[in-house]
């Protein structure tokens, strides 16, 4: 589910620079949430 929540909004942010209508600044939230994800999974993964 965690994964999801970083594939989703990284590509949507990669489709909204790739097209012509961006939705001004809330294309950049996007990646932000998607690094945010990321981290939050990163930080909950087991450690061997």
């Amino acid at each position: 589910m965690l994964e999801a929540l970083v594939v989703v909004p990284a590509a949507l942010w990669l489709l909204g620079m790739a097209t012509a209508h961006t939705l001004g600044g809330f294309i950049h939230v996007l990646l932000i949430l998607a690094i945010l994800a990321l981290m939050l999974l990163i930080e909950r993964a087991p450690r061997h």
